[in-house]
């Protein structure tokens, strides 16, 4: 029982400590002062109205969405045919093909990053959309592979047995029987792949341009250049949006675990 409150206290410690200065930013978003003083000093919405009517930021917000959508639907596609390859394959080198398939999650960032700059220097993809797209789709490919793998190990294989026995080919067997069962793991999986790509940084910092920045990036310009309050505002509103889409999910998840039992 001592054990249980000790490792209550710990957890409670732990959360607090990784909410807390999300929080901080909360008051610094209102406040009426051009700084990042806490307390904050007021109240004022001017911060969040500099926000959503500088074009700057409305751009690499809109950047950020759409590179987001464009490497989400890429890297969900792609992710969960490479899952069910990878799930039917009964050959020694699985193994060694899955972990290359996963070596994007594995290498620190500022390698990919380097050499993805390399690489797209080569192609003129540098500070373009469809080079942020490629590039966020290797960062968000491995969290989907996973996330499918996961659900692929409940599927009883003999379903596919039983479809094909009926006269279904391997395609209708696929959409019919097999995508319908793995569908939460697709779903977190382009979850993970949305997050992922509207959170990077790092990558996006090499293959950015000065006309083309990802919200991310233009954070980090914003902090390193000035104390400009307006990025305490994009940090409530994109930590409200992560909240909402996440327990969206959850939610959903929940209703259809509910339904199926």
């Amino acid at each position: 029982m001592k054990l249980k409150v000790v490792l209550s206290i710990i957890s409670a410690l732990v959360v607090a400590w990784l909410i807390l200065p999300t929080l901080v930013l909360v008051p610094i978003s209102f406040s009426e002062t051009a700084s990042f003083n806490f307390p904050a000093k007021g109240f004022s919405l001017q911060w969040y109205e500099n926000f959503f009517t500088d074009l700057t930021w409305v751009r690499s917000l809109l950047l950020s969405l759409q590179v987001g959508v464009l490497a989400t639907i890429i890297a969900t596609v792609t992710g969960t045919l490479a899952a069910f390859g990878l799930s039917k394959m009964r050959i020694r080198g699985r193994a060694l093909f899955e972990g290359y398939l996963l070596t994007p999650m594995m290498i620190p960032g500022i390698v990919l990053a380097v050499g993805l700059y390399a690489v797209f220097l080569q192609f003129g993809l540098l500070g373009t959309v469809p080079g942020f797209v490629l590039a966020h789709t290797v960062l968000a490919l491995p969290f989907v592979i996973v996330n499918v793998l996961t659900s692929l190990e409940g599927v009883d294989s003999r379903l596919e047995l039983a479809a094909a026995s009926l006269g279904a080919n391997r395609t209708t067997t696929f959409f019919r029987i097999v995508l319908p069962l793995i569908a939460p793991g697709v779903g977190a999986g382009a979850l993970f792949a949305f997050v992922t790509s509207f959170d990077e940084v790092i990558v996006s910092l090499f293959i950015q341009s000065p006309g083309l920045q990802t919200l991310p990036v233009k954070v980090f310009r914003s902090v390193t250049q000035d104390t400009d309050p307006t990025v305490a505002a994009v940090s409530v509103i994109v930590t409200v949006f992560s909240i909402l889409a996440v327990s969206v999910a959850q939610l959903r998840f929940v209703n259809k675990k509910r339904q199926q039992v």
